[in-house]
């Protein structure tokens, strides 16, 4: 009974910033994979920023290096997504996602808990 609750999407203008939260529950894995997903209407669900928990390993799109900023709160139950200086292009879908340690963790299809997600727009 893994559940993933995303929030903190909104509407901002370019340039601006967001933060989005994961509030994990029923997920105790000593390694894990945690990451931040994104869909925009037309396009492929693509990977934004992944975190492995127990190496203290971090994987950023090339497309938000230097703006994105993923992480734990010290409880480690949940996930955070700091998005500095947004673009258009950054509209999407947002989901959090988790799946026990057992590859890449960059695709979408390693993992297996999804949550609902949380829609981000940015105008220009």
């Amino acid at each position: 009974q893994v559940q993933l609750v995303e929030s903190g999407g909104g509407s901002v203008q370019a340039g601006g910033s967001l933060r989005l939260s994961c509030a994990a529950s029923g997920y105790t894995y000593s390694s894990y994979c945690m990451g931040w997903f994104r869909q925009a209407p037309g396009k492929e669900r693509e990977g934004v920023a992944v975190i492995v928990t127990g190496f203290r390993r971090t994987d950023y799109a090339d497309s938000v290096k230097g703006r994105f900023t993923i992480s734990q709160d010290n409880a480690k139950n949940t996930l955070l997504l700091q998005m500095n200086a947004l673009k258009p292009e950054d509209t999407a879908m947002y989901y959090c996602a988790a799946t026990p340690y057992a590859g890449t963790c960059k695709a979408a299809n390693e993992y297996a808990y999804w949550g609902q997600g949380t829609q981000v727009t940015v105008s220009s």
